[in-house]
This record gives structure tokens, C-alpha cells and sequence, in this order.
């Protein structure tokens, strides 16, 4: 189930400041901030969600980020903070629209995997192409887009946080394409 968390007591948040790429005029919502804790530094006050999307003909659609971005210069899914009030799911295919162009009514939802350190929540949102569509650069957190095959994502330099999560992505979405009689 999709979780979100908002911060706990004590600890700090941090918007981007004018100026920055991302956000050259500052926060355009309350969700656009660092959340920090115990476990580490993290982007979305109210948790971020990304979306892996697969397409049978075309493989996994990844995004190499932005060179100013966190992680930036690795591969990883398209996606970001949530709003406040938002569904992971929702914030997933919001984020994977305004960064890669992907348009909802073409991809159906296979499962959702939860990275939670307790004080914020990482939702990945797995999803089949049902019909295929061209991806696109349509914000300027992408270095390029491009469509990998499954067994050739790991050899990509992939985000941190993504590497760790592939494996276990990769099962989960190799499992659910041959039980619905799609790998």
C-alpha cells in the first residue's frame, strides 16, 4: 500500500533558493524541499515517488538527470517530490508526465515498491505500457531519456538509491510481465 510520511519533530527542511535551476524562482509547491534525519538527506517534504515503466517492445524508460541535480549525471526513473495530499501513484505519473512527457491513460500500473527511512518515504510505481507513446524532455531535469532493456539497466551508472532497489525491481516486474503473459 502507498504510504506517505511527513516529517517528525526536530527535523529541518530546506527549499531550493531562487535561482537554482530546478526551481529558478524558488518553491513552486510546499513538497519541493530537503527533509533531513538520522537516516540521511532527502528531496520531498511529503515523500517522492517515481515511475518505472516498462515497454515490451522498447524495455525500461530511464532518465540520465540533470548534471545539478542531486545524484546528478546518473541514470535513474523519472519522478520527484510529492504535494502534499497527493497519492504516491498519482504523484508518480504527475512527475513522469512533466518530465518525460509520459502520458498516463498509456501505461497501467503493475505494483508499487516503499523505500521508507521513517521520516520520509521513496514510493518506486511500476507500470506497463499498454500502448507505446515517445517519451520526451519536457523539463530541464533530464539530461536525455532513453528506453533499456531489462538486462541492460545495471550496466547504466545508475542513482545510488535506484542501484540498490534495481534487483529486487527487476524480479518483481520480470514476475508480474510472465504471469500476465507478457515476458
Amino acid at each position: 500500500m502507498d504510504r506517505t510520511a511527513a516529517p517528525q519533530a526536530g527535523e529541518a527542511l530546506a527549499g531550493p533558493v531562487s535561482g537554482e535551476p530546478r526551481r529558478p524562482l524558488g518553491p513552486r509547491d510546499p513538497g519541493d524541499a530537503w527533509v533531513e534525519g538520522e537516516r540521511g538527506r532527502f528531496w520531498g517534504r511529503f515523500g517522492s515517488a517515481g515511475l518505472l515503466v516498462h515497454d515490451p517492445e522498447k524495455g525500461v524508460l530511464l532518465q540520465h538527470r540533470a548534471l545539478w541535480s542531486d545524484q546528478g549525471g546518473t541514470w535513474g526513473l523519472p519522478g520527484g517530490a510529492l504535494h502534499q495530499g497527493e497519492d504516491a501513484i498519482h504523484g508518480a505519473l504527475r512527475e513522469a508526465r512533466e518530465e518525460a512527457a509520459v502520458p498516463p491513460e498509456n501505461v497501467r500500473v503493475l505494483f508499487t515498491s516503499v523505500f521508507d527511512v521513517g521520516y520520509w518515504t521513496y514510493t518506486t510505481v511500476v507500470a506497463e505500457a499498454h500502448r507505446p507513446f515517445e517519451a520526451a524532455i519536457s523539463d530541464p531535469e533530464s539530461l536525455e531519456l532513453a528506453w533499456v532493456g531489462i538486462d541492460a539497466v545495471a550496466s547504466r551508472e545508475l542513482h545510488p538509491g535506484f542501484a540498490a532497489a534495481w534487483p529486487g525491481l527487476r524480479s518483481r516486474l520480470t514476475e508480474a510481465l510472465r504471469t500476465s503473459g507478457r515476458a
